[in-house]
């Protein structure tokens, strides 16, 4: 996507009526970004219409969660969601819950304006990501993280994958 054909990017917090869409495309980013990870058939059994319903909960957590969608042209594109951080020995308050963009916008800003919105500048935070998603790895550090040296398997789609924990 050239800068030209950005012409209406909008990165707002999530609402209720997004949830079908939402579905779509977080059903579609985790076939784009865990194909190398987790079996074809783990992957057939995301369904946009659970992942909507997910969305649903998730949009209505309150004000200490950050959940943010990425519209291009009036199409959400990539969503973003952060809140008080879930683990017992949690490095930071706050945890990057997830961060996901179809493919096609990879490069083109839309990212780093989704992490804005979820990760205040200069915010102390963490996350788990992937071991095997490098180009991830490099989006957070080129954000101010670090791997701090944990690691956990945690069970996926009926599968098992291994997280690293990032920290800022």
């Amino acid at each position: 996507m050239t800068a030209e054909a950005r012409t209406d990017i909008v990165v707002r917090p999530v609402r209720d009526v997004d949830a079908e869409a939402l579905g779509r495309v977080h059903a579609t980013c985790w076939h784009e970004t865990y194909d190398h990870l987790i079996s074809k058939a783990a992957l057939e059994a995301v369904s946009p219409r659970r992942m909507a319903e997910l969305w649903t909960h998730w949009a209505a957590q309150g004000e200490d969660y950050r959940m943010h969608a990425a519209l291009v042209d009036g199409e959400i594109v990539g969503f973003v969601g952060s809140g008080p951080a879930r683990d017992d020995d949690a490095p930071r308050e706050r945890e990057l819950y997830f961060i996901y963009l179809l493919d096609a916008y990879h490069g083109t800003g839309i990212g780093q304006q989704l992490f804005d919105a979820a990760i205040d500048g200069g915010e102390g935070a963490y996350l788990w990501v992937a071991d095997d998603n490098p180009r991830a790895h490099r989006f957070y550090q080129r954000n101010g993280f670090a791997l701090d040296g944990d690691s956990h398997t945690e069970p996926f789609l009926g599968e098992e994958l291994t997280e690293v924990r990032f920290v800022r």
